[in-house]
């Protein structure tokens, strides 16, 4: 490695050496291991007496050294008294004269002679103080090493010695932090300490390190002023109370110029930054004041309403008027400082409280009345227990059997009225309990049944089953009460079972009647009348199945009398219906009467209102088929009424002729109707067009007779047209009258157009449903009777 000034040091065991960061490690050449902290070998005298001390020196990020304590974990900006101690305790050594060196002159050639420079294995960059001239060299580097010129340099026994004269020297020569490398070698490279340290890099590096410490004093010393001004400056608004939080800069500058403390600053925007910061203060101070004033309000209020006695249900517009009514709420001005907000917010805290109690009350109350409940059901239960113990209760045993017993009982009085298992329950899962104990003898009752082909009838008596019971082993020993009790339920069973075979034997009897009577009912050679014979018909219905399944002749009559008595009502229904329809057909003829006067009335006035503006007008063609038609429709009429006069369903023949007779006369009311709305039509067409020549022969009387050379009006122009434009201001009013009332009569034709419209199709539509009855009264519609 190289030695002080470019002179070979000897190997030692120890070798510092740097990382790729440039971070100082050491190196053993001999164990081959590396290590971070310095060894002893290459410690100066003042590094070995600091070593055993538990403060260590540190450099902190800005450059400012400060101390730590390994054992306490302690830090100080200040140099601790023991390391101070330690450091003036440890030996110092003597200057030495420097071996020969070669000098080095800034900007100068080399005046080294030659020598072998060590191999490269050996070669390990080294800093601190065994790479500096002066100090901790070898003596056998002395006294073995080629002869230098004696140098005049000073020598000093550390780096860190070196570094602190160099510092002085930057100090002394009053170098600036804002200055460069050359201007500090111009202003110190004259002075003998400027080659203290010896490597430019380290001498560069400890200027840079100067530079920072420099720095970062008077960063401390910039805050001590700011931090000694601001107090004074908030001294100094203290002191005038007229200086409000809402106070503004431009306000309070006049004010204060005339205050020392104010002219001791000459930056303007550090007097605003204070004043902005005290503005800042004072109103944190009043927020925190109004907050705790806020709360001992809240708190205050709080109480207010607990002494009030609201209750849960209580509404805010109730309880704020008692809150403006106190007198400790109106007295006390701490309570101004709450809005409605607030007090709506302590209210409603208030009232959960209250709903919270409320609700924890009722809880406990339903909690305590179920406990009462579930303890009177238990006690009943232990009433029933003891009846049953005492053999009142047994399977089959009733409520009225016990009830007399049980209602004077204060355990069955405690649990009447409340919600839950009531009394008839609690006893009926007693029962249900000896029920359940009892299948195993009724079982063994069955087996023994079953074992001797025993069965129980209607008229077994109790003895009978007695005595079999007794004779066999598993049932000999059952007490009297439950063989009573059970051979009573068989016989039930029995009974109901009868009763339900009974019961299926007139069902399959009365189908048998109704599946008789359809069979009469379609037979169609010959078909049956309302005026047949049971003997007529007996001999036809004798071969069939229907007739062979019913054994008692009286069941098969009582089919036939029904089949009898519903077609005689089927008769009379469309006796009913025949009279009905002869009205409805009187009415609409009388209707057809009275539209048709209504018709000739309205021609009647239409042709006297043209007679009246002295205008003749055609009257409607009479209609040469109407009188026919009348005829026909009353001939058709008296044919259907005299059709029929037994009013059964007639044979498949006749009814389909009657079918086609009903569909030719539904035909024929709707040819009517068409006939009539094609006459309607015809008296619109004449009526429009005796308008339309009356329009035309009040034009040319209004106009007067044509003038010389003037075409006659035949028809093919409009109406009007031409006279109209000739025509002056009175001709203009008449045509004026004259059309308001055309307009009129085509109004009222158009009403009665659409009226007559819609009783055509409502006659139409009944029409129709007549048709559909004529069919709806057939065989093959009917309902089967029950």
């Amino acid at each position: 490695m190289n030695g002080v000034n470019g002179v070979a040091a000897p190997p030692g065991l120890w070798q510092e050496a740097r990382n790729p960061e440039g971070r100082v490690y050491y190196y053993n050449t001999q164990t081959k291991a590396t290590q971070w902290t310095k060894p002893q070998e290459l410690m100066a005298p003042a590094e070995r007496a600091l070593a055993n001390q538990p403060w260590k020196e540190y450099t902190a990020a800005g450059g400012r050294k400060y101390w730590y304590n390994t054992e306490t974990k302690q830090s100080s900006w200040e140099m601790p008294e023991v390391y101070k101690s330690a450091l003036s305790q440890a030996p110092s050594l003597p200057a030495k004269p420097a071996a020969p060196v070669n000098q080095f002159v800034a900007g100068g050639g080399n005046a080294f002679p030659s020598f072998q420079q060590p191999g490269r294995d050996e070669f390990v960059e080294r800093s601190g103080a065994d790479r500096q001239i002066g100090f901790g060299q070898n003596d056998s580097l002395r006294s073995g090493g080629p002869t230098f010129q004696k140098s005049t340099d000073p020598e000093y026994n550390s780096y860190e010695e070196a570094e602190a004269a160099f510092i002085k020297l930057l100090k002394r020569s009053n170098v600036q932090p804002d200055w460069t490398w050359e201007q500090v070698m111009r202003a110190t490279l004259k002075d003998p300490q400027f080659r203290a340290v010896k490597d430019p890099r380290d001498r560069k590096a400890a200027f840079e390190k100067y530079v920072n410490e420099v720095r970062l004093l008077e960063k401390d010393r910039a805050k001590e002023r700011l931090a000694k001004l601001r107090s004074d400056f908030g001294a100094m608004l203290r002191s005038h109370p007229e200086i409000k939080p809402y106070t503004r800069w431009k306000t309070v500058r006049p004010i204060l110029e005339h205050e020392a403390i104010f002219r001791s600053t000459d930056n303007d925007n550090e007097r605003r930054q204070l004043f902005e910061e005290y503005i800042l203060e004072i109103k944190k101070t009043n927020v925190k004041r109004e907050a705790v004033t806020r709360k001992s309000a809240m708190d205050e209020l709080v109480n207010i309403l607990k002494a009030l006695d609201l209750e849960p249900y209580t509404r805010w517009s109730e309880a704020l008027s008692k809150i403006e009514l106190n007198d400790k709420f109106t007295s006390d001005n701490k309570f101004r400082t709450l809005s409605k907000s607030d007090i709506l917010t302590a209210f409603e805290n208030h009232i959960k409280s209250l709903e919270r109690q409320f609700n924890d009350e009722r809880q406990r109350e339903k909690s305590s009345k179920a406990r009462r409940e579930r303890q009177n059901r238990d006690r009943f239960i232990s009433l029933l227990q003891e009846m049953k113990a005492a053999g009142k209760i047994r399977a089959g045993t009733r409520w009225m059997d016990i009830h007399p017993e049980v209602e004077s009982d204060a355990r069955y009085t405690a649990l009447l009225g409340q919600p839950g298992s009531s009394p008839l329950d609690l006893f009926w899962d007693s029962v249900e309990e000896e029920e359940r104990a009892l299948r195993l003898t009724r079982n063994d009752i069955y087996d023994v049944l079953e074992d001797r082909r025993f069965e129980i009838t209607s008229d077994t008596t109790f003895p009978r089953f007695q005595k079999e019971m007794s004779t066999d082993d598993r049932t000999k020993f059952i007490p009297q009460e439950t063989l009573q009790l059970l051979f009573d339920r068989l016989l039930d069973k029995v009974k109901r079972r009868n009763e339900e075979d009974k019961h299926a034997s007139e069902r399959h009897a009365r189908r048998a009647i109704d599946a008789l009577r359809s069979r009469i009912k379609h037979l169609d050679n010959p078909p049956v009348y309302h005026d047949s014979t049971w003997d007529s018909v007996r001999s036809q219905i004798a071969h069939l199945d229907e007739f062979k399944a019913i054994d008692s002749d009286d069941l098969r009559r009582q089919a036939f009398d029904k089949v009898i008595r519903r077609l005689k009502e089927k008769e009379e229904d469309a006796e009913r219906e025949r009279e009905a329809r002869s009205k409805r057909s009187d009415h609409r003829d009388r209707d057809r009467d009275r539209e048709r006067d209504r018709d000739r009335g309205d021609r009647e006035r239409d042709r006297f209102a043209s007679r009246r503006d002295k205008h003749a007008s055609r009257t409607p063609e009479p209609d040469a088929y109407e009188a026919d038609r009348r005829k026909a429709m009353a001939d058709r009429e008296r044919q259907y009424r005299k059709g029929g006069t037994t009013g059964l369903s007639p044979p498949p023949r006749d009814r389909r002729a009657d079918d086609r007779a009903d569909r030719r006369a539904t035909e024929g009311r709707l040819v009517d109707l068409r006939d009539r709305d094609r006459e309607r039509e015809r008296r619109d067409s004449h009526r429009e067009r005796d308008d339309d020549r009356e329009k035309a022969h009040r034009a040319r009387d209004l106009r007067g007779p044509p003038a010389k050379g003037e075409e006659l009006d035949y028809g093919g122009s409009v109406p009007g047209s031409g006279g109209r434009r000739r025509r002056g201001g009175e001709s203009e009013d008449e045509s004026v009258g004259s059309r308001k009332r055309v307009k009129r009569d085509r109004g009222r034709d158009r009403e009665r157009d659409e009226k007559k419209e819609k009783e055509r199709k409502e006659e139409e539509e009944r029409a129709r449903k007549e048709e559909v009855a004529m069919h709806s009264g057939s065989e093959e519609g009917e309902m089967v009777e029950d």
